[in-house]
């Protein structure tokens, strides 16, 4: 996968750890990098029995950004991270950050070191961040005269004013873990931001995938520029579609029985 650049491991309780394995570099963006992280979210998103996911860096840091150098003395160059499938809404580079939303499950970053520009954009990417207090997170793309293009139009929205956008584009300036949950950059801070994802990815892991699955896609479609109509008409079409089922039922009897629930995956 990638070269070995990314790791993907399934537990049996269906919890994914995807780790971005280049740490003597901070796992920073090389081709390989981005093959591997799009490769692996295609495999978590065709697989039904995937119910959490932490995605994380090896290492020190989670991902210090795109490795320019890389792509400057290779055979493939920036242009390659442009490329865009036909069928896809996101280009290759885009991918790498946009497409841990397509996956029906939740997915949660840990970020640890650097989280810088293209790797901040692939944290976003998550729907859940747990930062360490000590990282450092930036919106860099300014430092290179560019403009962060990993569909951060489709991420940071949702989690700050435009003003805050701006100022933090505008200079990349650097940010501790605790300043930006201050910001509502990251969800919050964690002295070991790994373990403290794969316990809240555990927690989701007991809840009924069908249920988690539906309610990540209800924000998704409607958290931000939805019409009213619409929002509430998918409401009703989701709970439509759970009511009855065997999880939902499951959920009910274990939650009366005051006992464990035993879910299925999805068909």
């Amino acid at each position: 996968m990638g070269e070995g650049r990314v790791r993907v491991r399934v537990g049996d309780n269906g919890v994914a750890t995807v780790t971005m394995v280049r740490s003597d570099k901070h796992n920073a963006l090389d081709y390989a990098m981005f093959e591997g992280l799009l490769e692996a979210a295609d495999e978590l998103d065709a697989n039904r029995h995937v119910r959490a996911v932490v995605l994380h860096g090896e290492g020190k840091s989670f991902c210090s950004g795109l490795d320019i150098p890389s792509f400057l003395a290779g055979s493939t160059g920036i242009d390659a991270l442009l490329v865009r499938e036909p069928g896809r809404e996101a280009n290759f580079a885009q991918r790498a950050a946009y497409d841990w939303s397509l996956i029906p499950a939740p997915v949660i970053a840990a970020i640890t070191g650097n989280c810088f520009g293209g790797g901040l954009q692939i944290a976003l990417g998550a729907d859940i961040r747990i930062a360490a207090p000590d990282a450092k997170l930036s919106v860099m793309e300014v430092k290179w005269g560019l403009v962060p293009d990993m569909a951060i139009t489709q991420s940071l929205p949702g989690l700050v004013g435009i003003d805050v956008a701006k100022e933090l584009t505008f200079t990349g300036r650097v940010l501790s873990g605790v300043e930006a949950d201050a910001l509502g950059l990251v969800t919050r801070t964690a002295q070991d931001p790994l373990a403290s994802a794969l316990i809240l990815a555990n927690q989701l892991a007991e809840r009924s995938p069908d249920a988690v699955r539906a309610a990540k896609r209800l924000y998704n479609e409607t958290w931000a520029g939805t019409d009213a109509a619409a929002a509430l008409a998918l409401e009703t079409e989701l709970q439509s579609d759970l009511y009855g089922t065997p999880n939902q039922v499951e959920a009910v009897t274990a939650g009366v029985a005051k006992r464990a629930p035993c879910f299925t995956d999805p068909d």
